[in-house]
């Protein structure tokens, strides 16, 4: 794969974080309460209506019968993070659905800036939402990056290991991230650090060593009852280093896509995008009982 293929969803991530951080810095992003959007219609309902396959809170499935929530990574949302996931688990017989969490007032379509104890409120009521218009007991949860790593605060901390019963996670930020050592740079920069702090507080939880990373890993990674996948690839620029997505204790695979399919150039974005390898450990980590081998 050429070089500036692979570059090139980093830097639409990094565009997309100097967007978000220009919003904070305007007055009507002053606030970093996120939008409460459990009861009302998100923007994926529009993806399923329109054929995307997904969001359908009438689908009911003989073959899959719990559903599946997927969870959108930092500055991603609940339809442009899940465009290649989604459908391919549409056509393999699962109900999907997504949210959007953690939003900005005043920054549309860059989520997940909110302070992440919060987007772990929006998750519960989102999962409570599917659970009632599903009748099913439990859901599974798919993540990526924050995305697989906020929805453990909801099942540790807000009665959550009831309701699901596998959490897969693509490059999930579990340990707290160095993005590529730039984070370092926040020590010598202590203005914008506390800017980033008090505006984007989403960002700041997954920086490695804060005080929601501390107090979501004490005590252990895992809660009893839940099954967790961490899926992850030895390339990733954000998530970093990548073996700090890795999760220990029972009910714990820990996958990386490299050691399945060395020639696998996936990094950060696109393991959640198109990487068919994830896709394929994902869906048997939903359905380990008619499992699979991945190959390349």
């Amino acid at each position: 794969m050429p070089h500036w293929r692979r570059i090139r969803p980093l830097r639409r991530s990094l565009s997309a974080l100097a967007l978000a951080v220009a919003a904070v810095m305007a007055p009507a992003a002053a606030s970093a309460a996120p939008a409460d959007t459990a009861a009302a219609p998100d923007t994926a309902a529009a993806q399923g209506a329109s054929g995307g396959g997904w969001n359908d809170y009438a689908c009911k499935s003989a073959q899959h019968p719990r559903p599946v929530v997927l969870v959108h990574g930092t500055l991603g949302n609940s339809v442009d993070n899940w465009l290649g996931f989604a459908p391919y688990l549409v056509r393999r017989g699962y109900c999907v659905f997504s949210l959007d969490y953690g939003q900005l007032p005043g920054v549309p379509v860059f989520h997940g800036l909110g302070p992440i104890s919060e987007s772990a409120k929006q998750l519960s009521a989102y999962v409570d939402r599917v659970r009632a218009a599903t009748g099913a007991a439990k859901v599974d949860v798919v993540g990526h990056s924050q995305g697989g790593m906020m929805p453990r605060y909801y099942l540790k901390f807000l009665g959550g290991a009831a309701k699901v019963n596998a959490l897969v996670a693509f490059a999930p930020t579990n340990h707290g991230t160095t993005l590529s050592g730039l984070t370092a740079l926040l020590d010598y920069f202590p203005a914008a650090a506390d800017i980033l702090a008090r505006h984007t507080p989403g960002l700041t939880d997954q920086v490695v060593g804060s005080d929601f990373l501390t107090r979501l890993n004490e005590g252990g990674d895992t809660v009893p009852g839940v099954r967790y996948t961490v899926i992850s690839t030895k390339y990733d620029e954000v998530a970093t280093p990548y073996r700090a997505q890795f999760l220990s204790g029972p009910d714990v695979k820990n996958v990386v896509v490299q050691d399945l399919c060395p020639g696998d150039l996936s990094e950060h974005v696109t393991i959640a995008m198109t990487d068919k390898v994830a896709f394929h450990e994902a869906v048997n980590a939903l359905d380990p009982e008619h499992a699979t081998p991945t190959t390349c």
